[in-house]
């Protein structure tokens, strides 16, 4: 038995269904793991298939590719030579769903295989649908160690650390696939802190990357039997690092680990937005992005996290000017294109206009222009990105924020139009801090430039979609700073009307947006998906019915 136990973390950016790609991933970490002296090297939970695989894992050939996978990687272990930890499906004959598991490989064959029991059925996780649920795991041994192998969301309850502990776990090592969140951090550490009381060390392995509506930060780390971080992975980024633990009196000592410096919550909202769009973009195969760039902050902090994500070279920005695009939006479109080095062009959509006007014209007789007319030049864009984006290959990346998603203010098949939104949920207010922050910085591991790249003018302007004369945002809906209040009650915290109205907020200007909002479900419904951000984002973390007759007293 060795007087040490040196483990590898490796928080890795699995893609799901590409079990080959995350084959070789996995190789490369053993291969870490030689280079480091370790003896043991951990991946993130189901890391073979990529989580979270949704219904994909209901195939039983992807479980199938997954063993195939575990054994071609324990053939590569070699005796006496780094053991690894690895999640993966595991589909027993006869079983209507397979499990989520992990093995234990080391000396050349599959040691030990343990499933997860708490699944979790809740916000963007469904696994009781798509997972059979695993006994209550028992410890494994290791080189002489007893190890706890709970998968994620075992952590977070008592049952299984308080079983794994009874059986006389040594340490707890838990693969993860953590999604991000705004403090995530904080609750996974308040979570955690109850292995003070248990005093089983922890080392907790999370995954990184974007997987189609959701950012998995990594920030893996490890923490001792008195609730001490030992070690600390960085966040938004694939990255290795050891603990070296000691067998003592107390039992497993921490002697060696190292901690990286985390990001302020403004650079991981950035991040998470940049990670979600970019993994999507690389992982789908499409060769760049297309954004309508109107000359607005929406635009421009989206080409901006366009360029950190992909580079400059796959972003195209196109400026659609109508005749109530003023000369500002197009002098600040065009600086902030050259400001962020993109291809640029303008295509004016006018004749398209007059194209529709004339054909309308006997069927929209003796009525009033209104939203009517302003939504088909919303369309005719869509329409003109999408031409663009089926004959080029480059996905249509479109623009709206939170807050216009929430009442509405983004036209269906027009600026809607796209295969991704970073903006997804991200509110106006926020959409101008991010903006802010991105120009005094440059985000870690972007590929797009240091300076202003989204000219101060765009920031401080009034907002307006520039689809009628002299039109602002705020001629129909209150301030961003009130509205985002509203909302924020509304959506993140489920709030009443009267809890809100308490707040400071007029009564009738709580109850329009509330109708707006719920009126408006149908419209997000038919939204690309985009990153999630918060608690309740609009789709996997927030589903209410289309058909919905209740109304807030």
């Amino acid at each position: 038995m060795n007087d040490r136990l040196t483990i590898l973390s490796a928080q890795l950016n699995a893609t799901v269904g590409d079990v080959d790609a995350n084959l070789e991933k996995a190789l490369a970490a053993l291969d870490e793991a030689h280079a480091t002296g370790a003896d043991l090297v951990v991946l993130p939970e189901l890391f073979l298939c990529g989580y979270p695989p949704e219904d994909l894992v209901l195939k039983p050939a992807l479980s199938e590719a997954c063993m195939r996978a575990a054994k071609h990687l324990a053939a590569k272990t070699r005796i006496d030579g780094p053991g690894v930890v690895i999640g993966l499906p595991v589909w027993d004959e006869g079983e209507e769903l397979p499990y989520n598991s992990v093995a234990l490989i080391a000396d050349g064959e599959i040691k030990e295989v343990r499933h997860k029991y708490e699944l979790p059925n809740y916000d963007v996780f469904d696994e009781k649908r798509t997972f059979k649920q695993g006994p209550k795991p028992l410890p494994v041994g290791f080189r002489g160690y007893t190890l706890g192998l709970p998968i994620c969301e075992d952590i977070w309850l008592e049952a299984v650390p308080d079983a794994l502990k009874e059986k006389g776990a040594e340490i707890l090592i838990s693969p993860n696939g953590s999604p991000w969140r705004r403090n995530a951090r904080e609750a996974r550490l308040e979570a955690f802190s109850k292995w003070a009381d248990l005093r089983l060390p922890l080392v907790y392995v999370n995954q990184v990357g974007g997987q189609d509506e959701i950012a998995f930060d990594g920030e893996s780390f490890a923490i001792d039997a008195r609730g001490r971080i030992v070690q600390q992975l960085p966040d938004f980024e694939e990255a290795y690092d050891v603990t070296v633990w000691e067998r003592t009196p107390m039992g497993l000592m921490c002697v060696e680990g190292k901690k990286a410096e985390l990001c302020s919550d403004l650079e991981e909202t950035y991040l998470a937005a940049m990670m979600g769009l970019g993994d999507y973009v690389k992982k789908t195969g499409f060769p760049g992005v297309l954004i309508g760039l109107s000359g607005g902050i929406d635009s421009a902090i989206v080409a901006a996290i366009a360029v950190d994500a992909l580079g400059a070279d796959n972003v195209w920005c196109v400026m659609m000017p109508s005749r109530y695009t003023s000369q500002e939006s197009l002098q600040d479109a065009k600086q902030c294109a050259e400001a962020l080095g993109v291809k640029y062009e303008k295509i004016i959509i006018s004749p398209a206009v007059s194209a529709f006007d004339k054909m309308l014209a006997s069927s929209f007789a003796e009525t009033t222009p209104d939203t009517t007319e302003e939504n088909i030049q919303s369309r005719i864009r869509g329409l003109t990105l999408m031409a663009l984006s089926n004959k080029f290959g480059h996905m249509v990346t479109t623009t709206g924020n939170k807050s216009e998603m929430a009442v509405g203010y983004a036209t269906l098949y027009g600026d809607m139009c796209g295969g991704y939104n970073p903006l997804k949920d991200i509110y106006k207010t926020e959409v101008f801090e991010l903006a802010r922050w991105r120009n005094a910085n440059v985000p870690k591991n972007a590929e797009g430039p240091s300076g202003i790249v989204i000219p101060e003018n765009i920031i401080t302007k009034p907002p307006s979609a520039e689809l009628r004369e002299d039109q602002k945002d705020e001629d129909s809906l209150p301030p961003y700073h009130i509205l985002d209040d509203i909302l924020y009650g509304l959506i993140e915290r489920e709030e009443s009307i009267e809890t809100i109205v308490e707040r400071g907020h007029f009564e009738d200007t709580v109850r329009r947006i509330d109708s707006l909002v719920r009126i408006n479900e149908y419209k997000r419904r038919q939204a690309p998906p985009g990153v999630k951000i918060g608690d309740k984002n609009f789709g996997r973390g927030r589903r209410y019915p289309l058909v919905n007759r209740y109304r807030d007293a």
